[in-house]
């Protein structure tokens, strides 16, 4: 027998609730703090309220920032069924439970019967490499928006002749900042040459035109942090699934679900348009689309998937990439 218990993580709390029984909706709630503290009582709670047995127990948390990783890390590791769901679809099944009021209770309800009902896989932890590459390349993007600040300011600064004083703090900080962005692409470059199969999956990726430096390192963090077992799987945890609305004015016209990460889809979308001309598969489909009447922006899309489909298809075969389109 299962049981389900829905976790409503914040930054200071922890608001949880076993639910006891589908039908009649009877609970048992509890409040801990977000912190080790917290996780050690929130263990012992469970196994003596829930059950003894961790594996009956299946958690449904909602990805929350960095608020809920901890957590996750601390319950998986003591044997519990941990499930992160995707924020956006606990919303569409709130809606269609008819949930209309929002606390933090009522979250942590319907996780729970999201988890009953839903049955969502369980949450599988990254590898250590993963994590750390990840949070490399999380950095990286960090500095990059801060250099480019930087870097209008003193566009600005230079348009409206602000003091010497002032562009001379600003380049010395455009100067400190390509320093550090320098540093750490060299660091996410020595973990990668540490690990043998992240640096032979590195140059399995470089292999395909327009997947370079940049788009390697990403779409490594992407590919090696679940197991996906098909193409179509990435697409979808990346946001590229397309979209067909049936209705209104717009009826017929499809876009993307924007599900994911969006600084990784703005990566993917230069890529993919260097692709078009580059890449053999990606511009005779790029061509062909455009000739069947499809907007460049659907057929850049559509580029943008195959660039991933591509992708998670050299490191499932580990083999270079050979244009089909050639063959």
């Amino acid at each position: 027998m299962m049981f389900y218990v829905g976790i409503d993580v914040s930054k200071q709390k922890l608001d949880c609730l076993w639910l006891r029984d589908l039908e009649t909706l009877k609970v048992k709630t509890k409040v801990f703090p977000n912190g080790p503290d917290g996780y050690s009582r929130l263990e012992e709670w469970l196994r003596k309220t829930v059950s003894s047995d961790a594996a009956s127990i299946h958690i449904v948390l909602e990805a929350t920032g960095v608020y809920h990783e901890a957590l996750a890390y601390a319950l998986e590791a003591q044997g519990f069924r941990v499930s992160i769901a995707n924020p956006a679809f606990v919303h569409d099944f709130a809606k269609g439970l008819g949930s209309r009021h929002k606390t933090d209770k009522k979250d942590s309800m319907i996780l729970a019967r999201y988890g009953a009902l839903v049955q969502p896989e369980p949450w599988i932890p990254e590898p250590e490499e993963i994590r750390v590459l990840k949070a490399l390349l999380a950095r990286l993007s960090a500095l990059e928006k801060d250099l480019q600040r930087e870097v209008n300011r003193r566009e600005k600064a230079e348009i409206s002749q602000s003091s010497v004083a002032v562009l001379n703090s600003i380049v010395v900080m455009i100067d400190q900042l390509q320093q550090e962005v320098e540093r750490v692409k060299r660091q996410i470059d020595d973990h990668i040459d540490r690990h043998p199969g992240l640096k032979a999956d590195r140059d399995l990726l470089s292999s395909i035109p327009a997947i370079a430096q940049v788009m390697s390192r990403e779409m490594l963090g992407v590919l090696r942090s679940r197991d996906f077992r098909t193409a179509g799987q990435v697409a979808a945890f990346v946001g590229l699934v397309p979209k067909q609305q049936e209705s209104g004015q717009w009826r017929g016209r499809t876009t993307l679900t924007k599900n994911g990460n969006s600084r990784l889809r703005a990566k993917l979308y230069l890529a993919a348009v260097v692709a078009t001309q580059h890449n053999p598969d990606i511009r005779a489909q790029y061509r062909r689309l455009l000739n069947a009447g499809k907007t460049k922006m659907q057929a850049i899309g559509a580029a943008m998937r195959k660039l991933v489909q591509i992708c998670y298809g050299v490191l499932k075969h580990q083999s270079k990439y050979q244009p089909q389109y050639a063959i």
